[in-house]
């Protein structure tokens, strides 16, 4: 029986132009609103591990000192190298509590206002690398992104397997010692010093020693800490539950860092931050798809 007529060539034609159509209208109405506009590109960030600089001041020992001549030159070469990531939002670790104290410190920064030589931890990363890069790239704000949380890793000191955690910190220490040790014999700059601390093998090693390895440590106690809740810790998985309480730290650091992307819309973040952050936030930025991660060796160089 022909359905179609004596022109059915034509209406098969049409039918079929119609059927398609209907088709791709079906599809259109189901595919989530997300997917129908370009998806924006990812967030970068670069994440950049320091040791506290205020820290490491020594009264004696001038090379301790990053408001010397000869560190200021090192710091603006060090800035020189970071300048050319271009970062659109310079993130720091202090606390968001700290936000006013910190735009207020800023703004005086910009206007040559702000005396580092008599500040209070004027020495600080947050005030030779933050400060002095946001004010080379114009930047209204410095954003506070820490996380309270913070405590010892002396905290982990007995149950079974305990030993491997005492090798591994002892196997730390003997491959990080000279990182700073080089720096306030004089014998490395501050570039040398960032590049180091930022080499693959040190975040690594760090990484491993502070969230993998306590895990095998089991049926202990912690050492009594004002950041951690003994009531909540199961001694039997003690090394897990020190752990935590780094994880927990850097999962709120995260969290302060994209929602900070959210109210700015920033595209390329520049994160400065404690070393011992920097494996596990990598880690939690690497699965996180509306983020990129850069490297900080394509800035500050490979060791």
């Amino acid at each position: 029986m022909n359905l179609f007529g004596r022109n059915h060539p034509r209406c098969l034609t049409g039918l079929l132009g119609l059927l398609l159509g209907l088709t791709a209208c079906t599809a259109t109405k189901n595919q989530p609103a997300a997917d129908l506009a370009a998806s924006p590109a990812p967030t970068s960030i670069l994440l950049l591990g320091c040791n506290h600089l205020a820290g490491l001041y020594k009264v004696d020992n001038p090379n301790s000192d990053m408001l010397t001549a000869k560190r200021q030159a090192e710091i603006a070469a060090a800035l020189d190298q970071l300048q050319r990531y271009q970062p659109d939002g310079i993130l720091v670790e202090e606390l968001p509590e700290r936000q006013g104290q910190v735009d207020s410190l800023y703004q005086l920064y910009r206007q040559d206002k702000l005396d580092l030589n008599t500040l209070p931890g004027g020495r600080s990363e947050v005030y030779q690398l933050g400060f002095a890069l946001g004010k080379r790239l114009g930047l209204a704000r410095i954003q506070c992104v820490n996380a309270p949380g913070g405590t010892s890793q002396s905290i982990l000191n007995q149950g079974q397997n305990i030993e491997l955690y005492e090798q591994a910190t002892t196997r730390w220490r003997t491959f990080a010692a000279p990182i700073d040790k080089d720096l306030l014999a004089g014998t490395s700059t501050v570039p040398q010093y960032l590049r180091s601390l930022n080499s693959p093998a040190v975040v690594q090693q760090l990484h491993a020693l502070v969230y993998r390895t306590p895990a095998r440590v089991t049926n202990g106690t912690l050492k009594p800490d004002a950041m951690v809740d003994a009531a909540f810790v199961n001694p039997q998985y003690v090394g897990a539950e020190f752990i935590s309480v780094f994880y927990n730290r850097d999962l709120k650091i995260y969290s302060n860092i994209v929602t900070t992307q959210l109210a700015t819309r920033q595209r390329r973040q520049l994160l400065i931050i404690g070393v011992r952050h920097v494996g596990s936030l990598k880690g939690i930025f690497s699965t996180d798809p509306a983020y990129r991660l850069v490297e900080a060796d394509s800035y500050l160089g490979r060791k």
